[in-house]
Protein backbone atom coordinates (compact mmCIF):
# COMPACT_ATOMS: atom_id res chain seq x y z
CA UNK A 1 0.00 0.00 0.00
CA UNK A 2 2.91 2.33 0.37
CA UNK A 3 3.65 2.06 -3.00
CA UNK A 4 0.75 3.77 -5.14
CA UNK A 5 0.12 6.13 -7.70
CA UNK A 6 0.24 10.07 -6.75
CA UNK A 7 -2.69 11.88 -7.99
CA UNK A 8 -3.71 15.30 -6.82
CA UNK A 9 -7.67 17.00 -6.77
CA UNK A 10 -10.19 15.07 -8.14
CA UNK A 11 -8.09 12.43 -9.44
CA UNK A 12 -6.57 11.94 -6.41
CA UNK A 13 -10.54 11.56 -4.50
CA UNK A 14 -11.12 9.17 -6.97
CA UNK A 15 -7.92 7.05 -6.45
CA UNK A 16 -9.08 7.24 -2.83
CA UNK A 17 -12.45 6.01 -3.06
CA UNK A 18 -11.45 2.78 -5.41
CA UNK A 19 -8.10 2.25 -4.03
CA UNK A 20 -9.76 -0.51 -1.23
CA UNK A 21 -12.19 -2.24 -4.22
CA UNK A 22 -9.26 -2.86 -6.28
CA UNK A 23 -7.08 -4.48 -4.02
CA UNK A 24 -9.66 -6.83 -2.22
CA UNK A 25 -10.48 -7.84 -5.77
CA UNK A 26 -6.77 -8.61 -6.34
CA UNK A 27 -5.58 -5.76 -8.51
CA UNK A 28 -3.03 -2.72 -8.10
CA UNK A 29 -3.92 1.27 -9.21
CA UNK A 30 -1.72 2.30 -11.95
CA UNK A 31 -3.65 5.61 -12.66
CA UNK A 32 -6.32 7.52 -12.52
CA UNK A 33 -7.06 10.05 -15.27
CA UNK A 34 -9.89 12.38 -15.85
CA UNK A 35 -10.10 14.03 -19.13
CA UNK A 36 -13.02 16.17 -21.05
CA UNK A 37 -15.14 19.01 -19.68
CA UNK A 38 -18.81 18.25 -20.72
CA UNK A 39 -18.65 14.70 -20.33
CA UNK A 40 -15.81 13.74 -18.30
CA UNK A 41 -14.08 10.35 -18.84
CA UNK A 42 -12.43 8.79 -15.56
CA UNK A 43 -9.48 6.61 -17.43
CA UNK A 44 -8.34 3.77 -14.54
CA UNK A 45 -4.93 1.99 -15.29
CA UNK A 46 -4.71 -1.64 -13.08
CA UNK A 47 -2.86 -4.14 -13.20
CA UNK A 48 -3.14 -7.58 -11.92
CA UNK A 49 -1.60 -7.51 -8.20
CA UNK A 50 -0.31 -11.42 -8.79
CA UNK A 51 1.62 -10.02 -11.94
CA UNK A 52 -0.39 -12.25 -14.23
CA UNK A 53 -1.60 -11.07 -17.73
CA UNK A 54 -4.51 -8.89 -17.57
CA UNK A 55 -7.64 -10.11 -19.68
CA UNK A 56 -10.57 -8.19 -21.04
CA UNK A 57 -12.42 -10.12 -18.33
CA UNK A 58 -10.37 -7.97 -15.93
CA UNK A 59 -11.96 -4.75 -16.97
CA UNK A 60 -15.59 -5.86 -17.22
CA UNK A 61 -14.80 -6.92 -13.44
CA UNK A 62 -12.90 -3.43 -12.43
CA UNK A 63 -15.86 -1.46 -14.72
CA UNK A 64 -18.98 -2.83 -12.51
CA UNK A 65 -17.29 -2.53 -9.35
CA UNK A 66 -15.44 0.97 -9.40
CA UNK A 67 -18.52 1.94 -11.09
CA UNK A 68 -20.83 1.20 -8.58
CA UNK A 69 -18.24 2.61 -5.85
CA UNK A 70 -17.85 5.69 -7.91
CA UNK A 71 -21.81 6.22 -8.21
CA UNK A 72 -22.09 6.19 -4.26
CA UNK A 73 -18.77 8.58 -3.93
CA UNK A 74 -19.88 10.68 -6.47
CA UNK A 75 -16.98 12.88 -6.99
CA UNK A 76 -18.68 14.38 -10.06
CA UNK A 77 -21.57 15.70 -9.91
CA UNK A 78 -23.46 14.79 -14.08
CA UNK A 79 -22.63 12.33 -15.88
CA UNK A 80 -19.70 10.95 -16.71
CA UNK A 81 -17.90 7.81 -18.57
CA UNK A 82 -15.83 5.33 -16.90
CA UNK A 83 -12.87 3.36 -19.31
CA UNK A 84 -10.83 0.76 -17.57
CA UNK A 85 -7.70 -0.25 -19.21
CA UNK A 86 -4.54 -2.45 -18.47
CA UNK A 87 -1.35 -0.03 -18.36
CA UNK A 88 -0.33 -1.55 -21.51
CA UNK A 89 3.58 -2.20 -22.81
CA UNK A 90 4.22 1.96 -22.95
CA UNK A 91 2.94 1.88 -19.60
CA UNK A 92 2.87 4.84 -17.25
CA UNK A 93 5.94 4.54 -14.29
CA UNK A 94 3.63 6.24 -11.58
CA UNK A 95 5.16 3.85 -8.55
CA UNK A 96 8.41 2.89 -7.51
CA UNK A 97 8.22 -1.12 -8.58
CA UNK A 98 6.96 -0.08 -12.09
CA UNK A 99 10.50 2.31 -12.33
CA UNK A 100 12.12 -0.67 -10.13
CA UNK A 101 10.73 -3.33 -12.78
CA UNK A 102 11.67 -1.38 -16.28
CA UNK A 103 15.14 -0.61 -15.03
CA UNK A 104 17.00 -0.70 -18.12
CA UNK A 105 13.99 0.52 -20.55
CA UNK A 106 13.92 3.85 -22.44
CA UNK A 107 11.28 6.38 -20.42
CA UNK A 108 10.71 9.94 -21.07
CA UNK A 109 9.21 12.11 -18.03
CA UNK A 110 7.74 15.54 -17.66
CA UNK A 111 8.54 17.67 -14.82
CA UNK A 112 6.39 19.92 -12.64
CA UNK A 113 9.32 22.07 -12.36
CA UNK A 114 12.52 22.52 -14.62
CA UNK A 115 15.52 20.34 -13.74
CA UNK A 116 18.44 22.47 -15.21
CA UNK A 117 16.02 24.84 -17.07
CA UNK A 118 14.11 21.29 -18.84
CA UNK A 119 11.05 19.46 -17.77
CA UNK A 120 11.56 17.00 -20.59
CA UNK A 121 13.53 14.10 -20.35
CA UNK A 122 14.18 10.98 -21.96
CA UNK A 123 16.57 7.89 -21.13
CA UNK A 124 17.34 4.83 -19.33
CA UNK A 125 15.16 4.19 -16.44
CA UNK A 126 17.74 3.38 -13.34
CA UNK A 127 14.99 2.36 -11.07
CA UNK A 128 13.53 4.52 -8.50
CA UNK A 129 12.82 4.37 -4.21
CA UNK A 130 9.89 6.36 -2.37
CA UNK A 131 11.44 9.38 -3.31
CA UNK A 132 13.31 9.27 -5.97
CA UNK A 133 13.18 8.07 -9.70
CA UNK A 134 16.66 8.10 -11.81
CA UNK A 135 17.34 7.91 -15.34
CA UNK A 136 20.41 8.16 -17.23
CA UNK A 137 20.62 9.91 -20.43
CA UNK A 138 21.96 9.13 -23.88
CA UNK A 139 25.16 11.53 -22.76
CA UNK A 140 25.58 8.67 -20.11
CA UNK A 141 24.34 11.80 -17.48
CA UNK A 142 22.44 10.21 -14.70
CA UNK A 143 19.85 12.31 -12.93
CA UNK A 144 17.65 12.13 -9.70
CA UNK A 145 14.23 13.76 -10.12
CA UNK A 146 12.35 13.93 -7.27
CA UNK A 147 9.31 11.74 -7.47
CA UNK A 148 6.89 14.86 -6.13
CA UNK A 149 7.95 17.08 -8.83
CA UNK A 150 7.37 14.25 -11.70
CA UNK A 151 4.30 15.12 -13.59
CA UNK A 152 4.61 12.09 -15.93
CA UNK A 153 6.50 9.45 -16.93
CA UNK A 154 6.13 6.64 -19.00
CA UNK A 155 8.21 3.93 -20.99
CA UNK A 156 9.41 4.50 -24.53
CA UNK A 157 8.03 1.60 -26.98
CA UNK A 158 11.20 0.06 -28.53
CA UNK A 159 12.15 -3.74 -29.73
CA UNK A 160 13.77 -4.36 -26.08
CA UNK A 161 10.65 -3.67 -24.44
CA UNK A 162 8.54 -5.64 -26.75
CA UNK A 163 10.80 -8.90 -26.77
CA UNK A 164 11.44 -7.91 -22.65
CA UNK A 165 7.38 -7.89 -21.99
CA UNK A 166 6.23 -10.71 -24.49
CA UNK A 167 4.65 -13.35 -23.17
CA UNK A 168 6.21 -16.51 -23.19
CA UNK A 169 5.54 -19.52 -25.67
CA UNK A 170 2.98 -22.18 -24.66
CA UNK A 171 4.47 -25.76 -25.12
CA UNK A 172 1.94 -28.59 -25.92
Amino acid sequence: MDDIPRHEGLEARIADAILPTLTHLGYELVRVQVSGKERPTVQVMADRADGTLFRVEDCEAISHAIGAVLDVADPIKGEWDLEVSSAGIDRPLTRAKDWNRFAGHVAKLELAMPHDGRKRFRGVALGADADIARLRLDDGTEIAFPRSNIRRAQLVLTDELIAATAAPPTTN
